[in-house]
């Protein structure tokens, strides 16, 4: 096997697409990290096709030195599919990049700002240890500064990321007294608790629990030696720990979470083979292995329940995998929890990628979990997009091997994720109405459609949020507006976000879709316009573009324009702004600009009825 860091070193001379995927396989912590120091200012075209990796633009800025911590973000970040643009900030920094608008920090203007905290910070350097009320009162008035620091830094955009903070050992073993350790263990759980409540808030401020990461196998969290030499305030472990915390973080921001997890049943869901031993007789309930499986199953229904969607891939007879699902009484996962199903006896790479078919969603927002060595094998080499999970070993590490890389972590959750499977299982109820329709427009007749368009509100935004960040196919200018962006245009005067929902006889498809609109004097410049894949071909863009042209018309205003930026995945969308009249108007830098005189000729399709106001602010 060739030297990982001879590859990393030869890659200037020579492109290397297949570094990523050694960086994943390479477990060393050390190596890993040469291996991001020696990458630094290496261009993405180097390390993989054009287009392959997404870019991000992170920024690290902390409270001590943590010289060690890029080089392993940026290893972690391109194992995540991230071209990463690093900016690291100086030493003690953190306050001054945050509130300074003319900092480096402010510039650089991040996706991603990366907030590093360290212990000390908090706490006054000649403390007395047994006096708690000028303690407490001290981590209050630094608490208050980095609050303040963080929320005004919100206002500009990019995601900021907080963590709870370890407290060293040396600080704590300077309380003697057992009442005392507890009340300095309460003390300081709740600045943690205060620095997590920040992660709660409205604005684009989250907190990665890093004290739980110590706690579960980081070890201690501080090196005193390499503390008092040369300010590190963590030790090689909490580093990485931290690296791949945050890069799970930016692989969300940058769109990147997974949205189907697709399940083998023998041996990964129930011990045994149920062809072979029945369903009475496969190993599944409240004594181990039993125990182990349902835990898995217990993790499966946790994803589901926010929004992932599970399939089966399964080499058995149907019929009997139904009557397990349906009649076993320690069975966790129904047949009604799994969004799609493939229960043959054909090879599983094809069987995989007529799931994505289905499902409608791209082969690297899948991720496959599967006992056999074999057909995981199979998985990866013939379908490299897709994640692969072994579910190899002991059955009772199976569920952390579902959870623990964060495959589908997401900025938030909404009520249009929670119900995401009923939503595909009325779309498969669709499909059967549109082979018995005679024609199409007797189908789309017959649904019922009705499309709700209104301004954004609280509980609408997150989720047109969330859309801007992981649509794929219908998504004109992929990356257009940050989470931090989108809240400051939906609040703006010239400005207007709006949300849609989708729902016919079927059921309510939710919130499936958002436009962004400038609103300019003599024009009105959509700037970017997302909507899920699974409302496509029911000609909702059309009837949402149709009632831009009247909002525009009713605010006095004669010209509608848009933006999209083409490329391989958004191509559905690409025939969108032609067909509701547009006529293109200028071509540059990767863009194509279109524009529609109004009055338009055209109107929404005669199957949906749009609700929604009929006038916006000026």
């Amino acid at each position: 096997m060739t030297d990982l860091l001879a590859r990393v070193r030869a890659v200037a001379a020579e492109p290397d697409f297949g570094l990523p995927a050694a960086l994943r396989a390479e477990t060393d912590q050390e190596r890993l990290a040469a291996a991001g120091r020696l990458l630094a200012g290496v261009p993405a075209d180097r390390l993989a096709e054009p287009g392959t990796l997404r870019p991000l633009r992170v920024a690290v800025v902390g409270t001590f030195t943590a010289d060690r911590v890029p080089p392993l973000l940026r290893v972690c970040l391109l194992r995540a599919g991230i071209a990463p643009e690093l900016l690291v900030t100086g030493f003690d920094q953190l306050v001054v990049q945050l509130t300074d608008p003319e900092s480096e920090l402010a510039r650089f203007a991040p996706d991603v700002t990366l907030c590093l905290l360290h212990d000390d910070w908090f706490l006054p350097a000649d403390r007395d240890p047994t006096d708690f009320p000028a303690l407490e009162a001290a981590l209050d008035a630094r608490l208050d500064v980095l609050r303040a620091a963080v929320t005004g830094f919100a206002q500009a955009g990019g995601s900021i990321v907080l963590h709870t903070v370890p407290l060293a050992r040396t600080e704590s073993d300077s309380v003697i007294a057992y009442r005392a350790k507890a009340r300095l263990g309460r003390t300081w759980r709740r600045l943690n608790i205060e620095l997590l409540r920040l992660g709660e808030s409205d604005l684009p401020v989250y907190t990665l629990d890093l004290e739980a990461a110590v706690g579960q196998g980081a070890g201690l969290a501080r090196d005193e030696r390499l503390y008092r030499f040369a300010g590190m305030a963590w030790t090689a472990a909490v580093e990485g720990g931290y690296a791949e915390l945050a890069a799970r973080f930016c692989r969300t921001v940058a769109g990147l979470a997974k949205k189907v997890l697709v399940l083998d049943l023998d041996n990964t869901l129930w011990g045994g083979t149920v062809g072979d031993d029945g369903p009475a007789g496969v190993e599944l309930g409240p004594l181990y292995p039993g125990n182990a499986y349902q835990a898995t199953q217990r993790a499966a229904l946790a994803l589901r329940r926010q929004g992932v969607l599970l399939a089966i891939c399964s080499k058995n007879e149907e019929s009997v995998v139904d009557e397990l699902l349906a009649g076993h009484p320690e069975q966790v996962l129904r047949a009604e929890d799994f969004a799609a199903r493939a229960i043959d006896w054909q090879p599983k790479d094809g069987n995989v990628g007529a799931l994505s078919s289905t499902l409608n969603l791209a082969l690297d927002s899948v991720v496959f979990a599967d006992d056999s060595p074999f057909e995981c094998d199979l998985v990866r080499q013939s379908l490299p997009e897709v994640t692969v999970i072994p579910m190899t070993g002991d059955p009772a590490e199976h569920a952390g091997r579902l959870l623990a890389d964060g495959h589908f972590d997401t900025l938030d959750t909404t009520a249009t994720d929670r119900s995401r499977t009923e939503s595909y299982l009325a779309s498969a109820r669709r499909d059967e109405a549109a082979t018995a329709a005679t024609s199409l427009e007797e189908y789309l007749g017959g649904l019922g459609i009705r499309v709700a368009i209104l301004p954004v509100d609280e509980y609408t935004l997150p989720r047109v949020i969330q859309l801007g960040l992981r649509a794929n196919q219908f998504n004109m200018v992929r990356g257009a507006h940050s989470e931090a962006t989108t809240r400051r245009l939906a609040a703006s005067r010239d400005h207007l976000v709006l949300g849609f929902e989708v729902s016919d006889r079927f059921g309510r498809e939710g919130v499936v879709g958002g436009v962004w609109i400038a609103m300019r004097t003599d024009h009105w410049l959509v700037e970017n316009f997302v909507m899920s894949c699974r409302v496509m071909a029911r000609g909702v863009e059309q009837a949402v573009l149709h009632h831009v042209f009247q909002l525009a018309s009713a605010a006095g205003v004669g010209r509608v324009r848009a933006e999209i930026r083409p490329n391989e995945r958004n191509r559905p969308a690409q025939e969108v702004y032609p067909a509701a009249g547009f006529e293109q108007i200028e071509s540059r830098e990767g863009t194509v600009r279109y524009e529609i005189v109004l009055p338009s000729t055209g109107a929404a399709p005669e199957w949906i009825t749009v609700e929604g106001q009929e006038t916006v602010h000026a």
